[in-house]
This record gives C-alpha cells, structure tokens and sequence, in this order.
C-alpha cells in the first residue's frame, strides 16, 4: 500500500476558444502539455454573457474523447449524425469522437453563470478509427457517495465504494470523482496503481491533498500509488479527482485531431475537407 502525493503544481492560464468563449485552461498549455491519457482541461467560469455567448459553433473532431460536466448553465449541444440535447447543471456528455465528428455546443442562455468543465481523454490508437458515439448523462443518473462523515462525491466514471459510475466502455478505464469535503472531513480514496490521476481544487480557499495543501484554481499532479489522503481545513472545500490509464502512445496532434503520426493528422484534414466526417 502507497500513498500518492503531489508531484507538481500547476495553475489554469487564461484564454478563449469556441467562439471567443473566456476559459481557463489548466491541461494543454505550456506548463503541462498533457497528462496521458488527458490531454486537455478547461475550466469555464462566469456569470457575464459576453465572456460565453458566442459558444462553440460548429467544429470537428478525431481520435480522441471529449467530457463535458456542468455546474451550471445550459448548454445545447449537436452533430452532423443528428444527435442532440440538453447539458444541464450536473449533468455530464462523454463523447467518443472516433473517426471523425462535427459538433457544436451552444448556451441556452443569455445571462446568469455558465460553469463547468471539459476534459479531452486520448484514444489507443486501435480506436481512433471506431465509430462516434455518445453517453449523455443525466444528474439522476449520477449515483452519490458518503464515504467518510462530511463527505459527499459524485461517481461519474469508476467506483467509489458500492457507487459504479454510470459512463462505461471506456479504453483508459477512468476514474472521475466530484468531490465535496465539509471543514475539517478526511478520507482516504483508493486510487487504481499505475493510473496518472490529479486533483483540481474548484471551491473553498483549499484543501488537503496527500498530505499537502492545493489552492483553489490549482490542479495537483499526482504521484503512483493506490491510496490518496483529502482533507478540509476550517473551511469546506469541493474538488475533482480523476484518474486513467495511460496509454504510452505517440500522439500527433493539430487542433481538434488527436492521432499518432504526423501522416494521419494529415489524412485527418483531408478527411475533413473532403466532407468525409
């Protein structure tokens, strides 16, 4: 039995993207390029229109998944295969963009807070090719667990106790953990060995993470391990803890394609122009 700790600290940077949509990127920027399997996270936050109006029009996608949580807000979302629906406060979309998608994501509002989360998950390379599909998760579908008094976490991927996660059939066999520490709660979350895993603080001053304070807006890279010690100080405290198998590929990417070889982001594009999504 190890405990895992922080290994390196890292801090969101502000940008945009969609359609000019205010963000703060914490994976996929220059102080952590990725994390295999998570090759981006973005956090967006804001109850001013402007900074999220725009949404994210229509754009493609290959070799890679897409994860999308809400905290609140609305957002519609749709593709070029004619799906299509809702992502309210609480609910969660996991995308598998297989060989190729075109998708939007649009607000359902014009004011009041947009939050949330997106999380890219890389793809082996035996499926990048697969079909598109999709598992749109509503909040009841979410299963709940209170592992240790003042404790409450949301199971959105793996296990956490007698709560299985609803999303499934997923290659990096994720874990995926919304966790909400009342002051001064404490667990010990088991942690799959091997997986890379990381913990982002989203509410509270901080909290305690393997032995460690994490600021809020801070994301922890963690080190190997099967147990990780959360805690909560004087004050509550709510954080992501997510973890996946890394894949231990080559990974060629260029924009929204995500492959191994500089020759299938190629073909990738070509793909694309030739309107083969």
């Amino acid at each position: 039995m190890s405990q895992r700790t922080i290994t390196r600290r890292v801090r969101g940077i502000d940008t945009n993207d969609g359609a000019g949509v205010k963000l703060k990127r914490i994976i996929g920027q220059p102080n952590l390029d990725m994390l295999d399997p998570f090759l981006l996270l973005d956090e967006f936050r804001s109850d001013q229109a402007g900074d999220y109006l725009a949404g994210f029009p229509e754009h493609p996608h290959r070799g890679f998944e897409t994860v999308t949580y809400m905290l609140a807000g609305h957002m519609r979302h749709g593709d070029n295969h004619g799906n299509q629906g809702d992502l309210g406060p609480g609910s969660v979309q996991w995308m598998t963009a297989g060989r190729g998608i075109l998708h939007s994501e649009m607000p359902q509002q014009e004011n009041g807070l947009m939050w949330g989360f997106q999380l890219w998950v890389n793809l082996p390379a035996a499926d990048k090719m697969t079909a598109p599909r999709y598992q749109d998760i509503a909040p009841d579908r979410i299963p709940r667990a209170e592992p240790a008094p003042g404790v409450e976490a949301r199971v959105i991927a793996g296990r956490l106790g007698d709560a299985i996660g609803p999303v499934q059939g997923i290659a990096t066999e994720p874990l995926y953990l919304d966790i909400a520490l009342g002051a001064g709660a404490r667990f010990e979350l088991d942690l799959p060995p091997g997986h890379h895993a990381f913990a982002y603080v989203f509410e509270g001053e901080s909290a305690e993470v393997g032995g460690a304070p994490l600021a809020r807006s801070e994301l922890a890279v963690l080190s190997d391990g099967d147990r990780l010690t959360l805690g909560a100080g004087t004050s509550a405290a709510r954080l992501l803890v997510v973890a996946g198998r890394p894949l231990k590929e080559s990974v060629a990417r260029y924009g929204p394609f995500v492959m191994n070889t500089p020759e299938q982001i190629h073909e990738a594009i070509a793909d694309f122009r030739a309107g083969r999504f």
